[in-house]
């Protein structure tokens, strides 16, 4: 058994710390924002998420390569949580009528109707996680994230 104290570990450094409260952070506001969409709408975050990209798309539709590299999901992952919300008429399954190898995934009405209105609620929750944070750096710190995810910032 090793004699290792938490005295013998380097410093951690600004990067580093910095990663570590960021996955904290995330942690803790997906699992807020589960709760409240969970308790008032039976979705998780990650389906909001799913649901909001979409609405947003051009045409309320997507592929599912593209739909998953924007949700930072593989293509399986995706293909997984979207089953579900097809299964209860969220989101649809549309083929490529040019191109059978392509498939998209679009929101249909019930899923705007469910998407309008939880809206507000994950809107609420974020202000609620987010109240000590001053509104001034949102940008800057939306900024820095999207460098660090590779994407373009997005205007949700």
């Amino acid at each position: 058994m090793s004699d290792l104290h938490a005295s013998d570990l380097p410093d951690t450094s600004p990067a580093l710390a910095l990663a570590l409260n960021l996955a904290r952070a995330q942690a803790t506001m997906v699992r807020r924002l589960d709760q409240v969409l969970g308790s008032y709408h039976g979705i998780s975050f990650g389906d909001f998420m799913l649901l909001n990209s979409l609405a947003r798309a051009p045409g309320g539709r997507m592929r599912r390569v593209d739909l998953a590299e924007r949700q930072g999901l593989t293509a399986s992952g995706v293909t997984r949580t979207l089953l579900p919300l097809e299964k209860i008429g969220l989101v649809e399954r549309q083929l490529d009528p040019r191109d059978a190898r392509v498939a998209y995934a679009a929101i249909t009405d019930s899923g705007r109707e469910l998407l309008l209105n939880a809206s507000n609620a994950a809107d609420q929750c974020s202000k609620d996680l987010l109240r000590n944070c001053p509104a001034e750096q949102f940008e800057q710190l939306g900024n820095a994230l999207s460098l660090i995810s590779g994407l373009p910032q997005q205007s949700f």
